[in-house]
């Protein structure tokens, strides 16, 4: 509780659906669109990327085996596989991808859903989607998925990346279209709980707010209770660890008839991992899309339980008159004699 002559940094209401892409908004990988696109066969690709660790191990390199990808990519862009591979192209390709049904339509139920009672719209309650993903950013954001996202959190690549004395050149533009050619940033199945706290502390709003730096839980912009984590299995309990953690929901999808993958989230469940799980599907009778809607709208129930306990708490009632001719509400017990304070 904060003390009376302090300001509290964020009114804590609003509610964050943190979102996996890959085989959790989408089926399968969206890399398989970039190959489809340049003839290239994708199990051929993956077969590369799983051989690779243990090769380089034998070079006495030790390599991260969520993001190694990114570079085997690029080395598929120097050899001519993936001629003219950029940022912008990555966009284009990712307005191809395929959702699972009911998307992007589930996300704007889920937005409407605090604007539907008056006593949410009352406590200005909100919600905003995040994706996290070790996908790529820009295919995300060319996606039908990216107008209802409040943020989108992946891996990026830079083209043109500045040569030694850059700094010193005046003639030649450094912005010209290009290929990828460096990795610019990663998200791994770690770090993924990193964005976690930015959205957490508000980061993504407020700059001068270092995800690192301590932080009260009162002063954050969303709690982790008020958050609800989606994805797709084992390679996202880092993530479901922290959200349950900290009082949120964590729910898991699978792709509708698959038998692995109903009993890889049934293995999470009895875990203790998550706390439920369905099938990936978002039209409005499933499972899933009731449980999410359901949930949302406990988050909102509790914000306004919350926040109007808080002003009750904080507030004192007005005195009132006193009239002569009033009778007490309850009888005035006689104060005792003083030899009745000794008695034994």
């Amino acid at each position: 509780m904060h003390p009376s002559n302090e300001a509290q940094i964020f009114t804590q209401n609003v509610i964050a659906c943190i979102w996996d892409f890959d085989r959790t908004l989408i089926p399968g990988h969206m890399q398989k669109t970039i190959f489809e696109a340049y003839g290239i066969e994708t199990d051929t690709f993956w077969n590369e990327v799983n051989a690779l660790p243990e090769i380089y191990r034998k070079r006495g390199v030790r390599v991260s085996e969520d993001t190694l990808y990114l570079n085997h990519l690029i080395s598929y862009v120097k050899a001519g596989l993936l001629r003219g591979l950029n940022n912008a192209k990555l966009r284009e390709l990712g307005s191809q991808l395929t959702f699972f049904p009911g998307l992007p339509d589930f996300f704007a139920t889920l937005q409407a859903i605090p604007a539907s009672q008056r006593e949410y719209r009352s406590h200005d309650i909100s919600l905003e989607h995040y994706v996290v993903s070790n996908g790529l950013a820009e295919m995300i954001r060319g996606s039908k998925i990216a107008p209802y996202a409040e943020g989108i959190y992946g891996c990026e690549f830079i083209e043109n990346p500045c040569a030694p004395g850059f700094n010193f050149q005046t003639e030649l533009k450094m912005d010209t279209p290009g290929e990828i050619m460096q990795v610019a940033s990663i998200v791994d199945n770690t770090t993924k709980t990193r964005f976690i706290f930015e959205i957490n502390k508000g980061c993504n709003k407020n700059p001068d707010i270092e995800v690192n730096a301590s932080i009260r839980p009162e002063d954050r912009r969303i709690p982790i209770r008020n958050m609800i984590y989606i994805a797709d299995g084992p390679s996202d309990v880092p993530a479901f660890s922290v959200v349950t953690r900290g009082g949120g929901k964590t729910y898991a999808v699978y792709q509708p008839g698959s038998p692995k993958a109903f009993a890889q989230n049934d293995s999470l469940l009895r875990a203790g991992r998550i706390q439920a799980y369905g099938p990936a599907d978002y039209t409005a009778e499933t499972s899933t899309s009731m449980w999410l809607k359901m949930h949302v709208e406990d988050i909102c129930q509790k914000i306004v339980t919350d926040r109007e306990h808080a002003l009750a708490s904080r507030m004192t009632r007005p005195p009132g008159h006193i009239h002569d001719d009033e009778k007490p509400k309850h009888p005035v017990r006689a104060e005792p004699k003083q030899a009745e304070f000794f008695k034994a």
